[in-house]
């Protein structure tokens, strides 16, 4: 299984330069998703999440998963978008008692993370095999295939949006399904275009080091191509024109608001609470989360392996993935708030520079903790617009997409029980087959690699009759 289309393997060990500059890129990857995750806790429930504190819990987060993985899983970690309904529940819950909120959101972490130490017990006595007896590359390929189908409205999205301080960008016409397009949005674009032209040809037609940064390359050619755009903007008093929020740097935070902090303030003036029910309420609203995000934590971790030619649920193995993930997720809620969960962006970096070192992913962690004490440099990482960012997850999903099509390549589609298990599941992911029960919502890629579960049980004793008529046919 090992794959000699990499520049760097997982043990290799760049230069110090070079080890920067790649994490770097991986910090630009991961970036935009981990830290509007606290945004948009905030945004519903009144609560004030630090994204710099975000940072340092998946900074830390990350490195707890590379302990628990041996070092052998370049993947790095960031906030989960899953857990979304489950932190705005912890701070419902916690009524007039914003301290007890926070409270809430470290505990909701540590029970999901159980979960995850619970089924890795399950797989460290009982073994792989039966996973991949329920989960095939019929299953896996199309559901991998599917995380980045799915993310691609957001890639589209983000790439006619600007500054989102002053909601600037195209309007979506639900009706018609069409983006509206203005001025600002038509400047968004541009800007977009230009960040994944760069990519594109420095991933193409670049030499040696430029072939593996395109990231940053990219990112940098965007970001100076929008900030023209917005000092015009300034200078002819136009903020439609503003695409960089500069705005960011006159109010920035220079310490992290560390959740664990947050939640001790003002809790010896809580009275007369319901602990039992609070409690309670956590755990209904993280739990069910957290075996929805273990089905993504398998397809995630069979895609890496695909990419880096080694199999992670044998080697470390997927006990040792299951812990780094739970533990991590805990460690990161106890500073950052957000449980972590392993990032398709990271993947994607991984596939496109080619670079698998576990250095790298070590190293990103270690910049993101320092960087979330350095105020203007996160500041400056925030102010990267949304366009632009937009404009490398277009590269980004498309290789996980892609990456989930080149495993269905080894399956035999002329067998009736592997072509319906791959067509139910890409159905169900493209079409939006997500369901919300109460406070628990199961994601499209959920429920089509659910989906995709029961057709292959269903039909895999038929595709094994077939095959087994095939082999004997073949020695006749």
């Amino acid at each position: 299984m090992k794959n000699s289309n990499l520049v760097y393997g997982v043990k290799d060990r760049p230069g110090l330069w070079k080890t920067l500059i790649f994490a770097f890129q991986q910090v630009l990857a991961i970036l935009a998703a981990t830290i509007v995750v606290p945004v948009i806790i905030n945004q519903n429930t009144g609560s004030n999440m630090s994204q710099s504190a975000a940072l340092v819990g998946a900074g830390l987060g990350t490195l707890v998963y590379l302990c628990f993985t041996k070092f052998r899983s370049p993947v790095f970690l960031g906030s989960s978008f899953a857990f979304i309904g489950s932190m705005c529940a912890a701070f419902g819950g916690a009524g007039a008692y914003l301290c007890l909120g926070y409270l809430g959101l470290i505990l909701g972490a540590v029970f999901a993370g159980l979960v995850y130490v619970v089924i890795a017990i399950i797989v460290k006595f009982a073994g792989v095999k039966w996973i991949n007896k329920i989960m095939p590359a019929s299953v896996i390929g199309p559901t991998v295939a599917v995380i980045g189908l799915s993310l691609a409205g957001n890639a589209v999205g983000d790439m006619v949006k600007g500054n989102e301080l002053l909601a600037l960008g195209a309007k979506f016409d639900a009706v018609n399904n069409v983006w509206v397009m203005n001025w600002t949005g038509i400047i968004c674009l541009i800007c977009a275009v230009v960040t994944l032209a760069t990519v594109v040809i420095c991933s193409v037609y670049g030499k040696k080091m430029m072939k593996m940064i395109p990231f940053i390359i990219g990112i940098l050619a965007g970001y100076a191509v929008a900030s023209i755009f917005t000092l015009i903007g300034m200078a002819t008093d136009n903020s439609k024109l503003e695409i960089v929020n500069f705005a960011l740097f006159k109010d920035m935070a220079w310490l992290p608001k560390f959740t664990v902090v947050e939640a001790f303030k003002g809790i010896g003036d809580v009275n007369n609470f319901k602990w039992g029910a609070f409690i309670v309420s956590i755990i209904v609203a993280y739990v069910p989360v957290a075996f929805v995000v273990f089905a993504e934590h398998l397809a995630d971790h069979k895609n890496i392996s695909s990419i880096i030619g080694d199999d992670l649920l044998e080697n470390p193995g997927l006990h040792r993935t299951l812990l780094g993930d739970g533990v991590g997720s805990m460690v990161g809620a106890v500073f950052g708030g957000c449980p972590n969960t392993t990032y398709g962006e990271s993947v994607g970096c991984v596939a496109i520079s080619r670079n698998a070192s576990v250095v790298t992913i070590f190293t990103a962690a270690i910049i993101c903790i320092i960087s979330a004490f350095i105020a203007p440099f996160v500041t400056f990482l925030a102010t990267i617009p949304t366009c632009v960012m937009g404009g490398v997850c277009v590269a980004l999903y498309g290789f996980i997409a892609v990456s989930g099509l080149k495993m269905i390549q080894k399956v035999d589609l002329n067998k009736n029980g592997n072509l319906f298990t791959v067509a139910t599941v890409l159905i169900l992911g493209v079409g939006g087959m997500a369901l919300k029960i109460k406070e628990i919502t199961i994601t499209a890629v959920a429920c089509a690699l659910i989906g995709g579960i029961i057709v292959n049980l269903v039909t895999s004793k038929m595709t094994k009759k077939e095959e087994a008529e095939e082999n004997k046919e073949k020695q006749d």
